[in-house]
This record gives C-alpha cells, structure tokens and sequence, in this order.
C-alpha cells in the first residue's frame, strides 16, 4: 500500500530507500483519509473500495495543483465519503482545483461549487451549484423528464429460491443466514470491510465455506466453483466488472453468450444466428451505447460494461440473481 501510495516520489537518497519514513508518511495520509488500512498491507489483498481509498490517498499525498477525481464515492461507505469531502474541502481551500466527475447527484450537490452537464458526449449546460436542483440535473443528463425516478413496481412473493444458514468462512464472516423468495429483493448493506462481498462470492463458490448450507429452490446444494453454482440456478454480478466480469478482449454479444454456449449450441456447434439476435435483443433492453453487439467490450464506457455484465447474467435465466454494487458508474437515466 505504502510503496503505490508513493509510486514515483519514493523517499530516499541514491539508490537507497527510505522504507521506514515511506511507510510513516503513508499511514499519516490513510488515518487522514479515515481508512483503516495497514500501509505494508499488499494492494492485492485489499477489497475494491479500499484500493479505490489508496488510490485517492496516492493523490492526496502528491499534493496536486488540479486534481482529477472519475467516480471516487462509487465503492465508498457514507463515513468514507464523509471523510474524502472533509479533505476535499481542505485541498479547495488550500487552492487546489478540483475536477470531481460523478453519477451521484447527492455528492455533486455537497461537493460542488460549479456544475457542468454532459450528454452523449457534448456539453449540455454550465450553473453555480446554488441555481440547479437535483431534479434539473436529471432533465438535463437524461434529455427528458424523469417524474419517478426509481419507481417501485410490485411483484407477487412466491415461495422461498435461496437459503443461507450460518455460513461462514472461517476467517471474513460467520453465522449468515438470510432468504430470498421469488420476486423479492434482499438487501445487504453493510461498513465497507464488514463482509458483504465475501458472502456473495462464497454464494457463488469463488471463495470456501466452512460452515453452513445453501439451498436452491428447495434443494440443499454442494457449490465449491463457480460453474456448480451457475448450474444450480445462481447468477453473480461482480463489485470488480473488469477485473471480474467481462472478458476485455470480446465482443458484447460473445461476452453475453458466455455462460449460455451449451444452451446456444447444436451438436456442438454454436448457432451464430441464435447467438447474434440474443445479443441485439439484450443491447436493445439496456441501452447499451453504441448499439453493436460485435464492438469490443472493454472500449465501452463503464457504465456500458456493466450492462452487458447485467445482460450476461439474465441471460442464463437464474433462479437467484446476486448483484454486488450493480449500479456503480451507471447513470441515473440507466438506473431508473
């Protein structure tokens, strides 16, 4: 953590390093952050919202004149947010220009002096803070009134599609039991670091339990990867899409085919006509931009990857759909 903290501007004399005051200086800069994170901790090792915090702390640390900041809340707890606004403030303050991009029109309401709208790519309107609401924001991101923003359907609750009793890994949580029924939609919330992530991945046989049961549909299931938890009817969108969930290198429509190739195959062989109007079908659902199922994936924007993340996974028709932060660099006209 210390050394990518202070990548480039490591403290030492020739060849020699510093690695004692580096590691001192990288603690201070966290503990100012509010991040409770060990600075000899390996990145690797941390969870995505707290390489997102080193990530800004190795900002903060170089004392910028103009900082730009691309979604920093978007894998923050309130309290971490709190504490990044704190410092924010403290660097305008200081007179450092501040570039703060984001999709949470809370933040940029808190954050913001001066607010400028973007709409596919062109620049839609500049106002002080003080002479925009949140609802002007969304008409003009969107292009259109949005009267509810999230509007709440209904949905018959059925009978009970999965069950977690006392799950534990031994390590990163213990005794978790929850239920899910058919047509509901469970919440787990949570401080970041309190397990919400390891839980999901467990669900989905990406990490090991060593204690407790998961059931589907009923059926007690033995899940210890993850293609035994896709065929017992278990689907996982991932915190870290790209380290996680696409494959860069594909297109959309190969990426959203991915887990379904048994199902769009014929003695062996794939049906390219099934498999190119499932992909049209689901870019047309999600929006997804541009609208070309053969245009690779990772020159998406993120947001768009994360669509086709989403589109991948209802496309193996689950019984049970687990998101982890399905929304995270997804703009509020694709939210709603």
């Amino acid at each position: 953590v210390a050394e990518n903290v202070y990548l480039g501007r490591m403290p030492g004399k020739w060849t020699f390093l510093r690695k004692g005051e580096m590691v001192r200086k990288a603690g201070a800069v966290l503990a100012e952050l509010g991040a409770a994170i060990n600075p000899r901790e390996r990145l690797g090792n941390l969870s995505i919202s707290q390489q997102q915090l080193v990530e800004i702390a190795k900002a903060y640390a170089a004392q910028p004149r103009i900082i730009v900041l691309d979604e920093p809340t978007s894998s923050l707890s309130e309290h971490e947010t709190t504490a990044l606004f704190r410092i924010l403030r403290k660097m305008r303050d200081d007179g450092i220009a501040i570039i703060y991009i984001s999709h949470r029109l809370k933040d940029v309401l808190e954050i913001a002096d001066e607010v400028t709208v973007l709409r596919d790519g062109s620049m839609i309107e500049t106002r002080p803070i003080e002479g925009i609401t949140a609802a002007q924001m969304i008409r003009l991101m969107v292009g259109r009134e949005v009267s509810n923003v999230f509007p709440k359907s209904q949905a018959e609750i059925g009978k009970s599609v999965l069950r977690v009793e006392r799950i534990s890994d031994g390590t990163r949580f213990r005794n978790v039991s929850f239920e899910v029924r058919a047509g509901e939609i469970l919440g787990l919330t949570g401080m970041v670091g309190a397990g919400r992530t390891e839980v999901a991945r467990a669900i989905f046989g990406l990490s090991r339990l060593v204690e407790g049961t998961v059931s589907v549909n009923g059926r007690e299931v033995s899940i210890n990867s993850p293609s035994q938890a896709v065929k017992a009817g278990i689907a996982y969108v991932p915190e870290d899409r790209k380290g996680d969930g696409i494959v860069p290198g594909m297109s959309i429509r190969e990426n959203i085919s991915l887990p379904i190739l048994r199902r769009l195959s014929r003695f062996g062989r794939i049906r390219r006509s099934a498999d190119r109007a499932l992909a049209a079908d689901y870019v047309k659902q999600f929006s997804i931009s541009p609208p070309d199922g053969e245009r690779r994936i990772n020159l998406l924007s993120g947001g768009n990857q994360q669509k086709a993340v989403i589109a991948k996974w209802l496309a193996a028709r689950p019984s049970a759909l687990i998101l982890d932060e399905p929304t995270r660099g997804v703009d509020v006209g694709a939210k709603a």
